[in-house]
């Protein structure tokens, strides 16, 4: 990298919660957020915004007579930027950029006039304006009366962390210090969950996924059922399940005081596809990435790896393999948060940041209950991140303790 950026906040609203010691706490259990609900007539496993989350969209909504007609995608983007730009400083600062990505956008309100218009056969007023993807973050701009750039992008379930190596390409380059970065989405719709059943990745209500839970405190062994089995390398089934929310980081230049962590690395990488979702055995793509990343960084050095692992057989394999690839024998510590919260899309790969830095700030690996390692008396001083999505486009953000 050119120069080290400081991530001076995060924050998100998620089925975990909606701040910083909520969320800590929700990572301190063993239990997921997981709820079932009806879609197109079917069952289908969801994980939903927190309470607190919901209360805080809910009043936001009604904040603002123009708020009303927005997509749930806009309104999580608007709501984690305010908290996050709360707890950065920039409150009172409009100088700074935006770029908040998501993969699918406003789908409910695109599904609810597409299904108006193929009833009636007019289309309404608001439904070309309010379906676009610019919508993010300019809404997020307008909230925030931020005067600086603002993207909105999609690059399906990386989008996030492509947020972040855009931020610091602006920033990089002189034309901006400070950048809002993030994802957002609002998935849980009839036809966005019908279209991952479709892929035949998605958790089935009527499996029991039973796997062996160790309870490190006592070493014993006890079974238990996840609906998510991401990182399960050994799994019978895909279990891949949708959750919903936004999370938005504050990136400045430089080492500054106030700063959650340091950026030390990035990396993307695309491989060549055989099909349309296709990843290869290894993951080209995140050896790519990751080394791109840990540049000239001894990979012994990295404490952790919080992986994209979406809770399908190929995927958390391919890139299981590729971390093999890249660390050789001596890995480092292994995580997912998917297991717990689902597939967020577009901000999945800032939750996983999210997590990074919360374990970075106490010092404190969270692990995957069914996943078995030695995970004692881990000193947590650097953690890679990384995100991929349909394209076989993959990111890798390396993050230090400041």
């Amino acid at each position: 990298m050119k120069e080290k950026i400081s991530i001076t906040s995060i924050a998100s609203i998620s089925p975990l919660g909606s701040s910083a010691n909520e969320i800590w706490e929700a990572y301190q259990n063993k239990n997921d957020y997981f709820s079932v609900e009806e879609h197109s007539g079917l069952k289908s496993w969801v994980a939903r915004l927190s309470s607190s989350g919901k209360s805080l969209v809910d009043e936001l909504r009604l904040s603002d007579s123009k708020y009303k007609k927005l997509d749930d995608s806009v309104l999580y983007a608007m709501m984690a930027s305010r908290l996050a730009v709360v707890q950065s400083g920039w409150k009172n600062d409009s100088e700074f950029g935006i770029n908040i990505g998501s993969s699918r956008g406003a789908t409910k309100l695109f599904e609810q006039y597409h299904a108006e218009f193929l009833e009636t056969g007019v289309a309404s007023t608001l439904s070309s304006p309010t379906t676009t993807l610019g919508n993010v973050s300019s809404w997020v701009s307008h909230d925030l009366g931020s005067t600086g750039p603002e993207i909105s992008h999609s690059i399906t379930c990386s989008t996030g962390l492509h947020s972040i190596l855009n931020g610091i390409a602006w920033i990089n380059s002189g034309m901006a210090d400070k950048f809002l970065v993030g994802g957002s989405e609002a998935p849980l719709t009839d036809f966005t969950i019908a279209q991952m059943k479709a892929l035949k990745i998605y958790a089935k209500v009527d499996e029991f996924n039973s796997t062996t839970v160790v309870d490190l405190s006592t070493e014993t062994e006890r079974s238990r059922s996840y609906h998510c089995q991401a990182l399960n390398l050994e799994k019978e089934n895909n279990s891949m399940i949708l959750g919903e929310g936004a999370s938005v980081a504050c990136l400045e230049k430089g080492v500054v005081k106030n700063a959650l962590a340091i950026i030390d690395g990035v990396g993307y990488a695309t491989e060549i596809l055989k099909h349309n979702t296709s990843i290869s055995a290894n993951a080209t793509c995140f050896q790519k990435s990751m080394n791109m990343a840990l540049g000239d960084l001894d990979p012994s050095e990295v404490d952790a790896v919080v992986m994209h692992a979406p809770g399908t057989i190929k995927g958390d394999v391919s890139e299981y393999n590729a971390i093999q690839k890249v660390f050789g024998s001596k890995l480092p510590s292994l995580t997912t948060n998917k297991w717990k919260l689902g597939h967020t899309f577009a901000t999945s790969g800032m939750l996983n940041l999210e997590m990074a830095l919360l374990m970075l700030q106490f010092n404190k690996f969270i692990p995957v209950p069914f996943f078995k390692q030695e995970v004692e008396n881990i000193d947590v001083k650097k953690v890679l991140v990384n995100a991929v999505g349909f394209g076989g486009n993959a990111v890798s953000i390396l993050v230090s303790r400041y």
